[in-house]
């Protein structure tokens, strides 16, 4: 987020505080002006409508699975997850609080995926196709489509939609398992799966999920 609007959302914050302090504020309301016990609202990095911001690699959140993303919430509280700006902020969340902004976020419409920077090369294309569909069994990876769903569309509460995400978003949380800075996955599958992807192979899968199509929870359309 820019300097001028972050001071923005600083401002608003600090005169939407003091109103929401001893109320029970809902998942709308923490999202666009925090919880009133020093929580900033998840807008301003998340916008208002969940979509994210795919350049600076703030994932989008809109239609995202609920249980999925209170089990994130809930790791970054207790550490589990690390990320310097998203621990203070599921920390100062109460339990029931994440829960309100899991169910809140889950029941938004998928927004429209930005336009990509630049349209992908024929060759990264391929490969990020074949990775998706395919693996690559000489190496004993499997297709990614094996656990996030055809065109990555998600499966279940464990295996969220790949498709329309922030590619810098998904690029980083690949880098994240490959170092072991990440390891909140089921099984640490994606530990393994990501020591088998090379520099290109992670720039490839990542552009390429973030120019598929979004959809609803399930791969219904939003």
């Amino acid at each position: 987020m820019n300097a001028p609007r972050l001071l923005a959302f600083a401002a608003g914050w600090a005169l939407t505080a003091s109103a929401l302090a001893g109320t029970q504020p809902d998942g709308a309301s923490i999202a666009r002006l925090g919880n009133g016990h020093g929580v900033a609202p998840c807008a301003a990095c998340h916008n208002a409508n969940g979509s994210g911001q795919a350049a600076a690699g703030f994932p989008r959140l809109a239609g995202l699975p609920a249980a999925y993303l209170l089990k994130q919430l809930d790791d970054f509280a207790s550490g589990a997850r690390r990320n310097a700006t998203m621990q203070p902020v599921a920390s100062g969340l109460s339990p029931a609080e994440r829960k309100l902004m899991a169910d809140y976020y889950s029941t938004l419409p998928v927004p429209a995926p930005a336009a990509p920077a630049a349209p992908m090369d024929a060759a990264s294309k391929a490969l990020a196709e074949t990775l998706s569909t395919q693996g690559r069994w000489s190496k004993g990876l499997p297709a990614c489509s094996q656990c996030h769903g055809p065109g990555g569309v998600g499966v279940g509460d464990h295996f969220p939609p790949l498709a329309g995400q922030s590619a810098v978003y998904i690029a980083n949380q690949l880098h994240a398992w490959q170092h072991g800075t990440r390891h909140n996955d089921p099984l640490h599958l994606m530990k393994t799966v990501a020591s088998k992807l090379d520099a290109a192979d992670i720039a490839a899968i990542s552009a390429w999920y973030a120019s598929q199509p979004a959809t609803g929870k399930g791969g219904a359309s939003p």
